[in-house]
């Protein structure tokens, strides 16, 4: 029969005349076989990584709150540290935009220009027209159009405008009868008086005025110099523009060709039919506004309408100047009553044109809601003026047919979405669309056979090559862990004799 101290021995690490034995004491560092540094380890260590090994083979243990917030803080910076970087790089593009505006205005310009005159210029070359002589007939006949609607105007300017001086006049010395009876009662003298100074106040100006009116000039001289750069980049867009894409993907490359490709004639088709619904808009505003003017027997009523057409390209901002000014020579050359009747009318066609016409148009062309509109109208005319104002909602279509696009890319990688779920205005856009859909299928097959979407635990009954070695995610694996870690620790629960 064995000795039961030879059993106690064996598992203690310790032989039988081995004095801490015989005496009874528990040596705690000992280990069944002591390799290495082993041997140095402490109990609080051993049992630590125990309690940690067994840990790992309950899976249904609650994870520690720490863990959930470290792992939500570090998110959250790399999340902040995108943002600052995409905002730095924003900010250096913004930046580098107003130190040549002068240069890139005109070519933002000639892009809007070339945009409403492609067709016809498309249309001439498609009936075997050479591309310059296209261009240059469409230009030309752009400018007689608009030089025709400036002849046809100007005699009715001339003829009017000397009345309309007159009946301003007579306007004016209303308003003074008007403000000297009740309820306002202002006297005769202090009216004239405060005429007298504002007359004196223009005269003590005159230099200041004299100054504004040679920076005016030289305003308009820039403004000259700048249409006619606007003119040839136009007839260079209308000429060569179709060169423009195989070129770029020449130079880029065919995948990121492809991209480009795609999201250019994307934004090309939402400029092009945002200046045609504005065309729209703003056409059936001068028909209805003329109209009404015509009616009503307000003076230039013609000029009235052309420029409410021209203002109508400002969303929001040019309909309200345009219909301003008609309502003041209203007032000035009929009186308050079809004032009246013209701010009426303009209210109207405004929120014809703001809730039916307008969203029914734009919807199809950008689908941008309508405070995108007004905020980027308000920042744009605060940042760059009236061309600012001018430029604000194409620029805020650009923007919203990237995010459209990134987006749609986005949802062919993450399996939201399938090639044939998304219109494309290229070839070149399925194509990519195919390659996009195609890498996320990979994408997700590859973050499965590493258990990232089933657990990191895998059945031993599934499909691995069972005669492979175990992969480090394996049962076999694991139970060959545990089964080493298990020996490490079992004199921890040995019983001292």
């Amino acid at each position: 029969m064995n000795d039961p101290r030879d059993s106690s021995d064996r598992v203690s690490g310790t032989s039988p005349g081995d004095s801490s034995t015989l005496s009874g004491s528990f040596d705690p560092t000992a280990s069944p076989h002591p390799t290495g540094d082993q041997s140095l380890r402490g109990p609080e260590t051993l049992a630590n990584e125990a309690s940690r090994t067994f840990e790992e083979f309950q899976p249904d243990a609650p994870i520690d709150r720490s863990e959930i917030i470290a792992e939500g803080l570090r998110e959250f910076a790399a999340w902040c540290l995108r943002l600052l970087i995409v905002s730095a790089a924003t900010y250096m593009v913004g930046f580098v935009l107003l130190k040549v505006w002068q240069g890139v205005l005109p070519v933002v310009l000639a892009l809007i220009v070339s945009s409403v005159l492609y067709q016809p210029a498309y249309w001439l070359r498609r009936h075997g027209v050479p591309g310059a002589l296209a261009a240059i007939v469409t230009i030309v006949g752009t400018l007689a159009l608009f030089s025709g609607m400036i002849a046809l105007m100007a005699p009715s300017v001339a003829r009017q405008s000397q009345a309309l001086y007159y009946q301003a006049f007579e306007g004016v010395q209303r308003v003074q009868l008007w403000l000297q009876d009740p309820p306002v009662q202002f006297q005769g003298n202090d009216l004239g008086d405060w005429l007298a100074e504002g007359a004196t106040w223009l005269q003590k100006q005159a230099s200041t005025i004299a100054g504004e009116i040679f920076a005016g000039l030289g305003v308009a001289s820039t403004i000259l110099i700048m249409l006619g750069i606007v003119l040839v980049l136009t007839f260079f867009f209308l000429k060569d523009g179709d060169r423009f894409l195989p070129w770029l993907r020449v130079v880029t490359g065919p995948r990121i060709g492809w991209h480009l490709t795609e999201l250019l004639t994307r934004s090309w088709n939402t400029l092009s039919g945002f200046i045609r619904a504005q065309a729209v808009v703003a056409l059936m505003d001068a028909l209805f506004i003329g109209l009404g003017l015509v009616l009503i027997g307000v003076p230039m009523a013609l000029v009235l309408a052309v420029l409410t057409f021209i203002a109508g390209f400002i969303p929001i901002v040019g309909a309200v100047v345009a219909g301003a000014l008609a309502v003041l020579i209203a007032f000035v050359s009929l009186g308050m009553t079809e004032a009246v009747l013209v701010l009426i009318l303009v209210i109207a066609v405004q929120q014809f044109e703001g809730y039916v016409l307008s969203p029914w148009l734009q919807s199809k062309a950008m689908n941008l809601h309508p405070v995108i509109v007004l905020v980027s109208v308000t920042v744009g005319g605060g940042l760059f003026g009236i061309v600012g104002a001018f430029l604000a909602v194409p620029t805020a279509a650009m923007v919203a047919v990237l995010f459209r696009y990134l987006s749609d890319m986005v949802a062919l990688r993450a399996g939201e979405k399938t090639a044939d779920q998304i219109v494309f205005a290229t070839v070149a856009g399925s194509l990519t669309a195919r390659h996009g859909e195609e890498a996320g299928r990979r994408m997700r097959a590859a973050r499965r056979s590493v258990g990232g979407g089933t657990g990191d635990l895998c059945a031993p009954d599934d499909d691995r090559d069972m005669g492979a070695a175990p992969g480090p995610h394996s049962s076999a694996a694991y139970r060959t862990r545990f089964q080493d870690l298990t020996s490490k620790f079992v004199h921890l629960f040995d019983t001292p004799h």
